[in-house]
Formats: structure tokens, C-alpha cells, sequence
């Protein structure tokens, strides 16, 4: 299709007086999976939100070649993960199944083709060990799993991630990822990936859209993941190091910090500190600093 799966153009957002990005224009293609970047408050879950027509923008916002619009069943959506609480009585594949149901909860029999379709989502993401247990008693890794199950089994388009690998394990990290990489390969969707830590999923990211302070760049990992790009954005001297295949990011005050850790008190840029480097090179590159 040429009708890209995201189209923003020309836009802005300001929340509580302070302005989020400004003339921000950015096309994602079908198919491609774009992972966005930056520090706590630089506007990652905002964008989100904005394509999902939760919140307006300035500008052109086009989604799956409509204006953006609450509701979109034509979308799946991971939000953060929150634990849910103990004695929850809700089993995993009851939380699957609100995907197709919406908000009714409870226990009736479900028709078999529902039935069918919650099974399938539970298999595609490993879930059927735990699909019978109450969700409040399962781990961030298996409940995030349950999540994407959700976003899944309506069979979306478009799958939006918001830092779904946050507070979660290495091991269940990979897992997560290679769900997603699956559906995407399977099905030719789109991936819009928000994150601190970029390593989990650089080997998948296409291009990478960097968030800081109302100014962003976007492009290949290889064009943005560098010190010239890093530092235009912060403002402040942030220098890239790739080591060993590796890319190490070290700003001005800040030790190099390893992977899945942050300063104590200030995250390091775009929390991407010991990633692997991605083989892509140049092209599409594209930044923007407001004046």
C-alpha cells in the first residue's frame, strides 16, 4: 500500500503551557516498525496518545489513512504496564478476550469462534501455560504477555507499544520482542515502539524517532544513535562510543552506564546506554531544532 500507516505533518503539542514538539512532521510506512526514544516527560506516551485521538494536535495526523480518531479498532495498543492487584479474580484469557469483548467482564461461556480466537492469541504469545491462573497472581512478564495477547487478537493494523519492556527481565524482554516481531512478520503490520532501553529491539527497529526537550530527529538507528544527532538534541556534549559492536552513549556529568540501568539521578540519553549497534546506514535522515 502506499498510503503510509502514519502521516503527522506540520504539527505541534503543547501540554500545560509547554510545548511537547513543534513542526513536527513524520511518515511511517506499512510494515515498518519505528521505535521512539527520549527522556522521562519528552512527549514518547503523548505521540501515543495522539495517534490513538486521545488528545489533539496541531497539524496533519493521519492514521492508517484516516484523521486520527478514538476508538480505532484498526489499532492495538500495550500501555504500561501497571501490576494488577492480587486478588483479581479475572483469569489470563478472560483479559485476553476483553480485546474482542471490550468491558464485559465475567465468566459466561463465550461463543467458539471467540473462544477460538482467544486461544489462538494465548498460543501466539506463549500464554497457555497461565491462561487459566488469576492474572493478579502471575508475573510482570506473564501479565505484559497476556497485554499483548490483547492488543493482538482483534487482529489490528497498527500496534503501538508503550515502554512494554519496562520493569520486566532480560529473558522475558527477548520473549516479548520476538512476539511482536512475529506478528509484525506474519502479518505485515506496523509497529510504533516507545522505550527507554532501544538494545531489546534495535535488531528489529527500521528507523528510531528521538523525543528531547521539544526538538526531535528521526532516522536510520545508524543516523541517530550518534554523537552529532545526540547532541544537537540535548544541547549539551553527548558522545556515542561504539565498542566491540556495541554503541555506548556518555554525556557531559554522566558516567557510561551499562545496559537496563540509569544515572540516579538523571536517565542517560534516550536511556541508551550499551546498545548494539544496527547495521543499517544512512538515509532518511531528517532533524528539526526549534529556534
Amino acid at each position: 500500500m502506499t498510503v503510509p500507516a502514519i502521516r503527522i505533518e506540520d504539527s505541534s503539542l503543547r501540554l500545560g503551557g509547554r510545548v511537547i514538539w513543534s513542526d513536527l512532521s513524520l511518515s511511517v510506512a506499512r510494515g515498518e516498525f519505528l521505535t521512539v526514544i527520549g527522556p522521562n516527560g519528552a512527549g514518547k506516551t503523548s505521540l501515543l496518545k495522539v495517534i490513538l485521538g486521545l488528545i489533539p494536535a496541531t497539524g496533519r495526523i493521519e492514521v492508517l489513512g484516516d484523521r486520527a480518531r478514538r476508538g480505532n479498532r484498526r489499532i492495538g495498543y500495550v500501555p504500561q504496564l501497571k501490576g494488577l492487584e492480587q486478588d483479581l479474580p479475572i483469569r489470563g484469557r478472560d483479559l485476553v478476550g476483553l480485546g474482542i469483548e471490550g468491558t464485559r467482564w465475567g465468566f459466561r461461556l463465550r461463543p467458539s469462534a471467540v473462544a477460538d480466537q482467544v486461544e489462538q492469541a494465548l498460543a501466539e504469545v506463549h500464554a497457555q501455560s497461565f491462561a487459566d491462573v488469576p492474572v493478579g497472581e502471575l508475573s510482570g512478564g506473564e501479565q505484559q504477555r497476556l497485554r499483548i495477547a490483547q492488543a493482538l487478537i482483534g487482529e489490528p493494523e497498527l500496534l503501538l507499544c508503550d515502554e512494554a519492556l519496562l520493569s520486566i527481565d532480560l529473558h522475558h524482554q527477548r520473549e516479548i520482542c520476538d512476539v511482536i516481531a512475529r506478528w509484525r512478520e506474519r502479518t505485515g503490520g506496523t509497529v510504533v515502539f516507545v522505550t527507554h532501553d532501544v538494545n531489546p529491539v534495535l535488531a528489529t527497529t527500521d528507523r528510531i524517532l528521538a523525543v528531547v526537550g521539544g526538538q526531535w530527529a528521526e532516522g536510520t538507528p545508524d543516523d541517530v544513535l550518534k554523537t552529532e544527532t545526540m547532541t544537537r538534541l540535548y544541547g549539551s556534549q553527548v558522545d556515542v562510543l561504539r565498542v566491540h559492536g556495541r554503541v555506548i552513549v556518555v554525556a557531559e556529568s554522566f558516567e557510561p552506564i551499562g545496559d537496563h540501568h540509569e544515572h540516579a539521578h538523571e536517565p542517560a540519553p534516550g536511556g541508551m546506554a550499551g546498545h548494539h549497534a544496527h547495521g543499517a546506514d544512512g538515509g532518511g535522515h531528517h532533524e528539526h531544532r526549534q529556534e
